[in-house]
Parts: structure tokens; C-alpha cells; sequence
């Protein structure tokens, strides 16, 4: 099922949103390559995916936490606890074991974006924009 970026997820905050939306592109990305019967080595493309999630969420999470510095946003540490371990979880993924199981392994990639964009951006994300003032909660 692909993942869709609805007005549920905004914060009001535009360059956030932006943001968020392009996670949810790289989301389906994956969710593509789940579902191509066509190609029967995914591993190539698997790594590609995960360097590029990775890359562009540090990127992101450095916008958003400089965001919430600018607005005194009282809740900074609990976010950036909740980056680390997201990048964290990025940077210990075994390759040999997405070699050996490719499909499988795309699922769990799925499952813990899934859990994220819906979990982070709708719960904790939301409360910047509400502090921000930029949507009433």
C-alpha cells in the first residue's frame, strides 16, 4: 500500500512539510521496489535507498532542530532523542542480512517508516506547529 502525505501529517510549517513529503517519497520508493516482480536482485537499489533515507533525514532533523531552536520549542530534547535513534537505527542495518533476504528486509524497512511517519510526524512533529502557532491544536 503506498504511503500518502494528507493534511493529517502537516504542521503548518512549510519547509517541514516539504520535507516530510519527500520522506514519504522515498517511503514509496520503497514500497515500488517491494512490489517489482521484474527485478530479482534488489540489493543495489536497497542500499541506495537507505543511503539516500539516511543522508536526507540528518539533513531534515538538522532544518527541524534549528527550527525548534528559533522558536524556544520546550520539547527539543525529546526530538532529538528520537532523531538519533532514528538515524541510529539506519546506520546499523546489517547488509548481509538485506543480501540474504531482500524482500523481508524491505518489509521491515517499510514497517518502521510506516510506524514513523504516521507515530513522529503526527504526534511529536505536530506539537511544533502548534507551538510555532501555525496550527490550532
Amino acid at each position: 500500500m503506498k504511503y500518502e502525505f494528507t493534511d493529517d501529517y502537516l504542521t503548518g510549517i512549510e519547509f517541514i512539510d516539504q520535507e516530510h513529503a519527500h520522506l514519504f517519497e522515498i517511503a514509496n520508493e520503497t514500497y515500488d521496489l517491494l512490489t517489482d516482480n521484474l527485478v530479482t536482485d534488489k540489493y543495489d537499489r536497497i542500499v541506495s535507498l537507505l543511503e539516500e533515507l539516511r543522508e536526507y533525514t540528518k539533513t531534515h532533523f538538522a532544518h527541524e532542530e534549528e527550527y525548534m531552536e528559533s522558536i524556544h520549542f520546550q520539547h527539543i530534547w525529546s526530538e532529538r532523542h528520537a532523531h538519533i535513534l532514528f538515524v541510529k537505527k539506519l546506520e546499523e542495518v546489517d547488509l548481509q542480512k538485506v543480501d540474504d533476504s531482500q524482500d523481508e528486509y524491505i518489509l521491515e524497512v517499510l514497517d518502521f517508516l510506516a510506524k514513523w511517519l504516521t507515530g513522529h510526524i503526527k504526534g511529536a512533529d505536530k506539537r511544533i506547529g502548534v507551538a510555532a502557532g501555525t496550527i490550532k491544536q
